[in-house]
C-alpha cells in the first residue's frame, strides 16, 4: 500500500522548516517545464535506492515522491518499497498547480502521457489508411497498438511511455 499526502500537506513541511527530500520522477522536459522549487529530478527510468542516496545521502530517511497526476509517483513508490521509505504526492505537480501553490515555471513541454496518446493515436490511424489503401495485414499495426494499450491499462506499464521518455525532446537540454 502506497502512503500518500496531499499537496497542501507537503507544502506546510516545507514552510515549517522541516528538511524535505522532494524527488520529482518526472521527464527532465516535464520537470523543466513546472515544478516544485524543493523538488530535485530523477526520471522513473532512472530511479533507484542508489540515486536516492547519491542525492541526499546514505539512511535518508523520507522520500516525498511526486509526478504529473500521480500515478508515476505511485509507481516510484511500488519502486522503491522496502528500500526507501517514500510517500506519494497526491495529484502530483498538476494538483500541486491547482491548489494554488508556488512552482518555478520554465520552459512550456508536452506531457509524456499526451505523447502517448497522439503516438498511439498515429500508429492506428496509419495502420487503418494502409489497411485500407496498401494491403489488408497493415491493420495487424492498429490490432498491436491496441493490445499495447490494453496491456498497459492492465498492467500500469506503458513501454511506448519508456521509449518516449528517452527520446532527444524529452531529455534537459545542455545548453540552458
Amino acid at each position: 500500500m502506497v502512503k500518500s499526502i496531499s499537496p497542501q500537506e507537503l507544502d506546510a513541511l516545507i514552510g515549517s522548516g522541516q528538511a524535505v527530500r522532494l524527488v520529482d520522477v518526472r521527464t527532465p522536459a516535464e520537470y523543466g517545464s513546472a515544478h516544485v522549487a524543493a523538488a530535485i529530478n530523477i526520471p522513473l527510468e532512472t530511479l533507484h535506492s542508489e540515486a536516492i542516496n547519491k542525492a541526499f545521502g546514505e539512511g535518508t530517511g523520507l522520500i516525498h515522491i511526486i509526478c504529473q497526476s500521480g500515478v508515476r509517483g505511485a509507481m516510484a513508490c511500488e519502486k522503491l518499497a522496502g528500500l526507501v521509505e517514500t510517500v506519494n504526492i497526491e495529484g502530483g505537480t498538476g494538483g500541486w498547480i491547482a491548489g494554488g501553490l508556488p512552482v518555478i515555471f520554465g520552459k512550456k513541454a508536452m506531457s509524456l502521457e499526451r505523447q502517448v496518446r497522439i503516438a498511439a493515436g498515429f500508429l492506428v490511424l496509419c495502420g487503418v489508411i494502409l489497411g485500407l489503401l496498401v494491403h489488408p495485414y497493415a491493420f495487424g499495426l492498429s490490432g498491436f497498438v491496441g493490445a499495447g494499450l490494453v496491456f498497459a491499462g492492465i498492467t500500469d506499464t506503458c513501454g511506448m511511455g519508456k521509449i518516449l521518455a528517452k527520446m532527444p525532446w524529452n531529455q534537459r537540454s545542455k545548453c540552458c
